[in-house]
């Protein structure tokens, strides 16, 4: 079933005419105008964290490697990891050879960060211009400053630089080509996931079913496929084949626990705030369309999971789900005649997902809520001297750097993870590291 559009019909006349006309242009412009001022937005706060000292090897500097490694030709080695280690033992990203040829001009980690930025911000196009048709241009672009400020989106930017961001883009364009009917556009979005990490092969077949249920059987059923053989193959032999113990490493995480089943989905509470905050951005109606099943895979493994960062709202895990979520949600309010009725009532509910981002950003903390606040952007006198040092290590040299301030010199030189690292006899010509608190210790996510 397409969204209904509830454009008011156009007249014969020379003023109505030109009027139209106008409209449809701004119809076409708010939702780039949308992304665009998320991205000036996106990338101006991750390279501001950056410039503060606020990225980490953990898992800035280990992409930055793996990208490194691609645009000079090479594998996407990540001497962070471990000496030699091939990032297709850890996890199966390919996607980000698209990166590489932007690294080799602007070689730094603030090119993965701008790439981001872009990718995100650009998943907000599909989003507005479905909920200009369903709602006129002013409901439209709240749901697409909605959209921009959700709390995923928001912890996306936040941390760092990860791959997840390419399939947000993916997703949100697909998901809306089929809304829109575009079959084969859809496939084409959603075809790429499999290359983005081994996960999403599983969030493939669900767009699969959902392309199915809705009479395009060969087509979904072609991509079910796909998932399935890509899936088993990437989990079952490639990513063994570069490990080191030639295993999939992250298969602990979903081994066997002392909870029941049941349970273990279910509890503990954080997994129910997680939930609800995914739907509350949106407004609560997403479960009401089938588009809401490819969330189900992301939900099924973050929840059944060991790994407690999955289960709550910080870190990266959530971003993929907005689109679905908002998208989902823009066609369940497209059935119901309470919207259809009066375009106050959609521009009210468009207001409203615009003021629970706003209040999520300031409710969820290390977010955007702090883009406002002029210390922020102040580089204190100790981050200077921190980066004075760091500017005194030539290029090119072995450093073991910690968590903290490993991101900063990994564009040019060889950085190993302090401490733990080199372990293979190597000897560092420099060690660094910061008596301040560093961030997301590597033992405890994935």
């Amino acid at each position: 079933m397409s969204l209904v559009s509830y454009t008011s019909a156009s007249t014969d006349s020379p003023h109505s005419s030109a009027e139209s006309s106008a409209r449809r242009r701004l119809r076409s412009f708010v939702p780039y105008l949308v992304a665009s001022v998320f991205l000036i937005i996106y990338s101006a706060w991750s390279i501001n964290k950056h410039e503060r000292l606020l990225t980490a090897g953990y898992d800035l500097g280990i992409f930055e490697q793996a990208v490194r490694g691609y645009a000079h030709l090479g594998a996407p080695i990540s001497a962070i990891k471990g000496p030699g280690f091939n990032l297709f033992g850890d996890h199966f990203h390919p996607i980000l050879i698209l990166v590489a040829p932007f690294y080799r001009i602007f070689p730094s980690p603030i090119t993965l960060l701008v790439a981001q930025a872009t990718l995100i911000a650009a998943s907000a196009i599909p989003v507005t211009k479905i909920a200009i048709k369903f709602g006129g241009i002013v409901a439209g672009l709240g749901v697409g400053l909605a959209y921009g400020l959700s709390w995923a989106l928001q912890s996306a930017i936040a941390f760092d630089f990860h791959e997840v961001a390419f399939a947000v883009t993916m997703v949100s364009f697909s998901l809306a080509a089929i809304i829109e009917e575009r079959w084969r556009r859809a496939a084409i979005w959603a075809i790429p996931l499999v290359f983005v990490k081994e996960d999403l092969p599983v969030t493939l077949a669900a767009i699969g079913l959902v392309i199915v249920l809705r009479g395009q059987r060969r087509l979904g059923a072609a991509l079910i496929g796909f998932a399935a053989v890509s899936g088993t193959a990437i989990v079952g032999l490639v990513v063994p084949a570069f490990n080191p113990y030639h295993a999939y490493p992250y298969s602990l995480n979903q081994s066997p626990s002392d909870q029941g089943p049941i349970a273990r989905f279910f509890t503990p509470a954080t997994k129910w705030t997680t939930f609800a905050w995914i739907l509350i951005p949106s407004g609560l109606l997403a479960p009401f369309s089938s588009i809401f099943l490819v969330a189900v895979p992301t939900l099924l493994w973050r929840f059944w999971s060991t790994n407690p960062p999955y289960w709550g709202m910080s870190y990266q895990y959530s971003a993929i789900l907005m689109p679905i979520a908002f998208i989902a949600s823009l066609e369940s309010m497209s059935r119901l005649r309470f919207f259809q009725r009066d375009v106050r009532r959609r521009w009210g509910v468009s207001l409203i997902m615009l003021a629970t981002a706003v209040i999520g950003t300031y409710q969820i903390p290390g977010k955007l809520h702090g883009f406002t606040d002029g210390k922020n952007w102040h580089i204190s006198r100790e981050v200077a001297a921190e980066k004075a040092i760091l500017r005194s290590i030539p290029d090119g040299s072995t450093v073991a750097a910690d968590n903290r301030l490993a991101a900063q010199l990994t564009s040019r030189c060889t950085v190993y993870f302090f401490p733990g690292y080199p372990g293979d006899g190597t000897d560092p010509e420099w060690v660094v590291y910061s008596t301040l608190s560093t961030r997301a210790s590597p033992t405890t996510r994935g």
